[in-house]
């Protein structure tokens, strides 16, 4: 189990160094630029439109991959969410004995590089495109014992709003943040509470995306859970609604991989711990807390993949999402050095 955890996580940071190299430029060519940053379209698909892609992906490769549509919701509101699961041997995805991993992405709706990177994960799974350093074969042997279900986009409604053009919104479509809607210390408030950010719902799991997120991860009862965002560079273990972290042995082994992690991805400047005590602010009713406090997963984490602290608090694309190629030449080099670590 040890060795296909581990190469999981190439799996995912290695996500980065397979992005292509770009140049940014604004969508208007005149000398009066916006003071915000619009959408790059040459870079990053609409929510619809990777989702698309995704399963045109996922049916090139019906020996590995399949995918899912869950619906829940009232006649008022109703939400989507699309599952892809990875397994190699589909008589064998139901075996206990094999290393489960719960992967979720784009729960806030204005962190679109979260969701582009589970395709760069998908297309690594499926042997289409694979990071630097990485021999294929061994890929495929390690991930032998392994399920893996991805969620790349659990916020689809917000999305939209997003594509639309309110490139700051992170809510769901009826303004609720799905990571302040599950159950763990859910609804407390603090003093710098902003409802425009962090409005969790009129009671736990009042959303259709978190009770879609709640069954699956209970029915599946994985291994790990990561919850990936976007907003600063950080690896957060639980707890977010407390400065602490959980007592035992899980606790400790979830620290001492995120500090490796930071030494290598970060060269040690990552924020790492638990996220009410390293991000600096608490966090109430959030995912990863309910997945390590009631589901149990023994692993459950949040990693902040981007940040840009220079950016304007209204240039919110900017602010969450890389836009220039030096920046992503940077995270290739580091990537590509955890690769070569692990291996």
């Amino acid at each position: 189990m040890a060795a296909s955890f581990h190469l999981f996580f190439i799996i995912y940071l290695s996500g980065f160094a397979a992005f292509p190299i770009f140049s940014f430029v604004y969508a208007n060519a005149n000398t009066t630029q916006p003071s915000w940053t619009p959408i790059n379209h040459h870079l990053y698909h609409s929510g619809e439109g990777l989702i698309e892609k995704i399963k045109s992906l996922v049916h090139r490769h019906p020996d590995k991959l399949t995918v899912e549509t869950i619906q829940a919701g009232t006649k008022d509101y109703k939400a989507d969410i699309t599952v892809v699961t990875y397994s190699q041997n589909w008589e064998q995805s139901g075996d206990k004995s094999k290393l489960r991993i719960l992967l979720s992405f784009g729960q806030h709706a204005r962190e679109l590089i979260s969701s582009e990177l589970a395709l760069r994960i998908l297309s690594a799974l499926g042997e289409e495109q694979f990071p630097p350093e990485m021999d294929p074969a061994s890929l495929h042997d390690t991930l032998e014992n392994v399920v893996i279900k991805m969620v790349p986009i659990e916020n689809l409604n917000g999305r939209k709003i997003v594509d639309a053009g309110e490139l700051c919104e992170r809510r769901n479509g009826r303004g609720v943040d799905l990571n302040r809607n599950w159950a763990v210390d859910w609804g407390k408030k603090e003093k710098d509470y902003d409802p425009a950010e962090e409005y969790p719902g009129t009671a736990p799991f009042s959303e259709p995306e978190t009770q879609i997120m709640r069954e699956l991860a209970v029915s599946f009862n994985p291994h790990i859970w990561v919850n990936v965002h976007s907003g600063t560079d950080g690896l957060f273990m639980p707890y977010d609604h407390k400065k602490s972290t959980p007592d035992g042995l899980p606790s400790q082994r979830m620290r001492e991989l995120l500090d490796e992690l930071n030494v290598l991805y970060c060269s040690k400047r990552c924020l790492v711990g638990s996220g009410g005590t390293a991000v600096g602010y608490l966090a109430h009713g959030t995912a990863t807390d309910y997945m390590y406090d009631v589901v149990r997963v023994p692993m459950a984490f949040t990693f902040e993949i981007y940040g840009d602290d220079k950016a304007s608090g209204a240039d919110c694309f900017k602010m969450f999402n890389p836009i220039d190629q030096t920046t992503f030449k940077v995270k290739a080099d580091c990537l590509t050095l955890i690769v070569c670590f692990i291996l």
